[in-house]
C-alpha cells in the first residue's frame, strides 16, 4: 500500500505550511528518514522526511505552493507497488470518444502522462509496457513494474545513494554504478560522487544561459516569512500604543571588562563575547527587578513572566526576513555560556536551521544595528511582549564631566538604546526605572554580582 507523505504540523498554532523546495525529484528512490522537501512555516524552515523506503510518486505540490497542514502532499511507493494517479489524463480529441480506433493504421498505445515520463526516463519504449487495468491504458505503475521484472538491473541491485548524491551525479553526468559509497552498508553520499567528479575533472550541466531580454523589474510576493512578519508588526503597531525612552550609556567599563573577558575566551577557545551578549545579561539582571518589563499582554490579561527569555532580533541574508531566536532563563546563565548560545543560535538562524523551539517563549527582545554603524533607532513591539531595547553603535564622543576644579570635556566611547514600551501594559516612569538600572549596571558591571 502507498505510504501517504502528510504536511507535518510544527507548532500548535500552525495553520499550513509553505513548500520551499523539494530535495529530490519524483521517480527518486528514498529510504525511511531522508530529507524529501523543505517547508517553510511562519517562522523558520523545516525538512520534511521520507516516512518510508521506495519511490517517492503522487507529488501534489510544487515550490511555493501554501499547503494545510496533515493535507497529503505526494507517496512513497514500494518496488513494483502501484499508488494513486494524481495526474489527468491528456484531453481526447473533440468529437472522439475515449475508446474510438482510427479507422487505419495501428492501434495508438495508451498511456498516462506520467507513464510516458517515467519511460522516457527509463530509455523505454511505451508499447513494451503492458497494461493492467481493463481500459488497456498504461500506467505509471506499469512501468515501474516492467522496470522492476524485466530490465537488467533491479531495485534491489540500484546503487543505493542519498538524493543529494544523485542530484550531484546527474549534475556532472557520473554513473552511480561506478562509486563506491563511503555511507552505511556503502551507500553514496554526496562526498563520494563530488570526489569522483573531482578526480575525473567532469563538468557539471552546462548553465542554462542567462536570458537575453531587457531586465525588468522584480516583484517578489509577500508570502512565507516576510508575510507574517508583516502581518504581525502592522498588528503590534496598530493595537499597541508605542512609547519610547532614550539614554546615553558610558561604555568604558563594558568595554574594558568584555576585552578581558575575550582574552580568556580565545585561551579557552570559547566564543568572543560580543556588546549583544554583555546586554543580554545586564537587562536579564534588569529585567528580574522590573518584572513589568519582562510581561506580555494576551486575552485582556497581563502576564508577569518569572524568567527572562530574551530574544535576540537576527536578519536573515538576502533579505530573506528578521527572525527572534530565544536565550532562555539568561539571569542564570553566565557570560560565556550566553556567548555560546548566541553565536549557536545566530549561526542556525543565517543557515536556516532553526527549530520552533528555539523561537517562541521570548518575554523581552533585543535589536542591535550598531554594527551597521547606526546611532539611533525605535523598534517595533515583538508581540505579545511588552518591550523592546535598541541598541545603537558605541563610539566616542565628547562629554561633560564633573572634574576636580569644574565641569570638563573628556572624550568617552558612548553608546545609545532606545526602550520601547506597550503603554498598555506599563508606564514611561517603571521603562524608565528598568532603563536607569540598565545603563548603572553598563556602566559599574560589577553589580551583576550583587
Amino acid at each position: 500500500m502507498a505510504t501517504p507523505i502528510i504536511m507535518p504540523k510544527f507548532e500548535m498554532t500552525q495553520e499550513n505550511a509553505t513548500v520551499v523546495n523539494w530535495l529530490i525529484q519524483e521517480g527518486d528512490m528514498v529510504e525511511q528518514g531522508d530529507p524529501i522537501l523543505e517547508v517553510e512555516t511562519d517562522k523558520v524552515v523545516m525538512e520534511v522526511e521520507a516516512p518510508a523506503s521506495g519511490v517517492l510518486a503522487g507529488v501534489k505540490v510544487q515550490k511555493g505552493d501554501v499547503v494545510p497542514v496533515t493535507a497529503v502532499i505526494a507517496y512513497v511507493l514500494a518496488p513494483g507497488e502501484s499508488g494513486p494517479e494524481t495526474t489527468p489524463s491528456p484531453p481526447e480529441a473533440a468529437g472522439q470518444p475515449a475508446s474510438a480506433t482510427p479507422p487505419n493504421g495501428p492501434t495508438p498505445v495508451r498511456a498516462t502522462p506520467m507513464a510516458l515520463r517515467r519511460a522516457a526516463e527509463a530509455g523505454l519504449e511505451i508499447k513494451q509496457v503492458p497494461a493492467a487495468d481493463t481500459a488497456h491504458r498504461i500506467t505509471r505503475a506499469d512501468v515501474e513494474k516492467y522496470l522492476t521484472h524485466t530490465t537488467a538491473i533491479t531495485a534491489d541491485e540500484r546503487p543505493r545513494a542519498t538524493p543529494a548524491a544523485r542530484r550531484v551525479a546527474r549534475e556532472y553526468k557520473l554513473d552511480l554504478a561506478q562509486i563506491q559509497g563511503s555511507g552505511p552498508q556503502g551507500r553514496i553520499q554526496e562526498a563520494d560522487t563530488l570526489t569522483v567528479a573531482k578526480q575525473t575533472q567532469a563538468q557539471p550541466a552546462a548553465p542554462i544561459p542567462p536570458p537575453t531580454a531587457p531586465e525588468a523589474t522584480q516583484v517578489v510576493p509577500l508570502e512565507g516569512m516576510r508575510r507574517t512578519i508583516a502581518q504581525r508588526l502592522q498588528q503590534s503597531y496598530q493595537t499597541a500604543p508605542h512609547i519610547t525612552l532614550t539614554v546615553a550609556v558610558d561604555m568604558t567599563a563594558a568595554e574594558t571588562l568584555r576585552q578581558e573577558l575575550n582574552l580568556e575566551a580565545e585561551k579557552q577557545g570559547q566564543p568572543r563575547l560580543s556588546v549583544t551578549a554583555i546586554l543580554v545579561k545586564v537587562c536579564a539582571h534588569a529585567l528580574k527587578r522590573h518584572p513589568w518589563v519582562n510581561a506580555s499582554l494576551r486575552d485582556e490579561a497581563i502576564y508577569l513572566h518569572p524568567t527572562a527569555n530574551i530574544g535576540v532580533a537576527t536578519a536573515l541574508p538576502e533579505g530573506k526576513g528578521l527572525i527572534v531566536p530565544v536565550i532562555r532563563q539568561a539571569e542564570q546563565l553566565g557570560l560565556g555560556e550566553i556567548a555560546r548560545q548566541l553565536k549557536d543560535l545566530t549561526e542556525r538562524a543565517r543557515a536556516g536551521g532553526l527549530t520552533p523551539g528555539d523561537v517562541t517563549g521570548g518575554t523581552f527582545t533585543i535589536t542591535n544595528l550598531g554594527m551597521f554603524g547606526i546611532d539611533h533607532f525605535t523598534a517595533i513591539i515583538n508581540p505579545p511582549e511588552s518591550a523592546i531595547l535598541t541598541v545603537g553603535q558605541t563610539a566616542k564622543r565628547a562629554v561633560v564631566r564633573e572634574g576636580e576644579v569644574g565641569d570638563e570635556v573628556v572624550i568617552r566611547p558612548m553608546m545609545t538604546m532606545s526602550l520601547v514600551l506597550d503603554h498598555r501594559v506599563l508606564d514611561g516612569a517603571v521603562g524608565a526605572q528598568f532603563l536607569q538600572d540598565v545603563v548603572k549596571t553598563l556602566e559599574r558591571p560589577g553589580l551583576l554580582l550583587w
